[in-house]
């Protein structure tokens, strides 16, 4: 099985730009699943139905969040709707809608996709994303093999510990969250791929996806402000391809793709 796991898609720029790059990695890669991070597609903060319709339109087959995934009203009555193929962090405290982790069909194999939130540096409240983990892989079936992991950090380490944590029982470990990509995209030595930040599908010329000036602002005198995300420009789009033995869900191959294109 070959996936594509599109990184953090933040605002217009980065939907349109999807919407450009995607069907021509599809053509080239031909691959088997296609998933995305979604928690910024509006306007950079949270989901609405029509952005997600937009970038499922574009050719994303299921939707990952994180901490920004209840921040719109509309977006949060999606995560009731059990036909999205949608999920949130899976250690978001309360009850609250949604699930953090879904089974879906790809073919004649089934896939399992998770959804964590790290505990370090994150200004929202959430139980251990390593004993979430165990929880869920003790519900899975055992005819579930290929499963795949968005994990949500802020620390660096947090991610890399929960990938040497998982490795052997998830088919990957793919972080998001900081709209950086990394160069450490690999294998580790229990057939489980791994990266620590995905990276953004979104403006260039930015800052982690909005508009310098803003930022840079709030830096130097700590006030609080809206911040923009640019509509034009050059846009990157940020994703990973994996490969997967479906009967064993071992990881095969990693890889990053990485796109730039003027919207």
């Amino acid at each position: 099985m070959r996936i594509i796991f599109i990184g953090d898609i933040v605002g217009k720029i980065g939907r349109r730009a999807l919407a450009v790059v995607l069907p021509k990695w599809k053509a080239e890669h031909q691959p088997d699943l296609v998933v995305a991070n979604v928690e910024n597609i509006a306007h950079g903060v949270g989901l609405t139905r029509s952005t997600l319709e937009e970038v499922r339109s574009a050719g994303v087959d299921f939707f990952t969040t994180g901490n920004h995934w209840a921040d719109k009203s509309e977006g949060l009555d999606l995560f009731s709707d059990k036909s999205w193929p949608l999920i949130r962090p899976a250690n978001w405290p309360g009850n609250v809608p949604g699930s953090g982790w879904k089974v879906i069909e790809v073919g004649a194999t089934q896939v399992a996709i998770i959804n964590l939130l790290g505990q370090v540096f994150m200004h929202k409240t959430c139980s251990s994303p390593f004993q979430a983990l165990d929880a869920i892989l003790k519900e899975l079936p055992n005819s579930v093999k290929v499963i795949l992991v968005d994990v949500q950090t802020e620390a660096t380490s947090e991610n890399t510990a929960l990938g040497f944590y998982a490795a052997g029982r998830v088919s990957a470990v793919l972080g998001t969250h900081t709209h950086v990509g990394t160069i450490d995209a690999r294998i580790l030595s229990n057939h489980t791929a791994y990266i620590t930040d995905i990276g953004m599908t979104g403006a260039v010329d930015s800052v982690i996806g909005d508009e310098p000036e803003g930022i840079i602002a709030t830096f130097l005198d700590q006030l609080p402000r809206q911040h923009e995300i640019p509509e034009t420009g050059e846009a990157q789009v940020n994703a990973v391809m994996i490969e997967v033995e479906n009967a064993a869900g071992r990881a095969t191959a990693i890889q990053r793709l990485d796109a730039a294109v003027v919207i």
